[in-house]
């Protein structure tokens, strides 16, 4: 499929874009998935149980590659959420587990309904949540909501250029790399390189396949272990 036009002066341009602008904003309202659901993040509600379960980071290393956090007691983080996590963007979520027990938050940020782009990002995953279908589960029904609900073009992860785990999970998701803001910002007193990767809607299609073939409940054994890895579905 070509990459751009032509136009009557021999020059090269983009393709056309159709659909209306700007796209809808993400809308206050649960997302429901079969391991979990991702609903607006509610301090009242959320806070204590997401502190709990926060602290089953005992050494506090989930929060070296975020500006924020640790935190030394509940209220501190519930005054945190209550300053930072209110408003449409970034729209901070939180993950319930099928007890409906706070497990992890994930935000929509830097969300532009002009250009139909818009960012995932504030990704806290518990002790209680990494490493399980739920947390896949999770980014398919952000994803999910994204290309098929509102019609968005574009979708971002970024994150620090030093965090391998990060950059191997948006690998895993079917994220492409697209490079490196050298200097892009600063947080706790230090340099952040910032590493870009995106999902086009083009590409949606066959993420969005490759996640429900891996999501689906034959491709775990009577274990819970996966048979295929998602990253095998995507890159197939």
């Amino acid at each position: 499929m070509a990459e751009h036009d032509t136009n009557q002066l021999g020059q090269p341009i983009g393709l056309p874009v159709r659909g209306e602008f700007p796209r809808p904003t993400p809308p206050y309202t649960p997302m429901q998935g079969r391991f979990c659901s991702v609903v607006p993040l509610d301090v009242n509600r959320h806070a204590p149980g997401l502190y709990r379960a926060f602290a089953n980071d005992t050494d506090g290393h989930n929060w070296t590659y975020l500006p924020y956090g640790p935190f030394g007691s509940e209220a501190d983080f519930t005054a945190w959420a209550q300053a930072n996590c209110m408003d449409a963007d970034p729209m901070f979520h939180t993950v319930l587990d099928a007890d409906e027990i706070p497990v992890g938050m994930a935000s929509y940020l830097r969300v532009e309904p002009a250009a139909g782009a818009i960012e995932v990002g504030h990704i806290h995953f518990s002790p209680l949540l990494q490493r399980k279908p739920q947390s896949t589960e999770v980014m398919y029904l952000m994803m999910r909501r994204v290309f098929d609900e509102l019609g968005y073009r574009r979708y971002e992860w970024k994150c620090d250029a030093l965090n391998a785990p990060s950059r191997q999970a948006a690998e895993r998701l079917g994220f492409t790399f697209e490079g490196i803001f050298r200097q892009a910002t600063h947080y706790k007193g230090r340099n952040r390189d910032t590493a870009w990767f995106s999902i086009i809607d083009s590409e949606w299609p066959r993420i969005r396949a490759a996640f429900e073939n891996w999501l689906a409940p034959g491709n775990f054994d009577a274990a819970g272990q996966q048979r295929q890895s998602l990253q095998a579905r995507v890159g197939s």
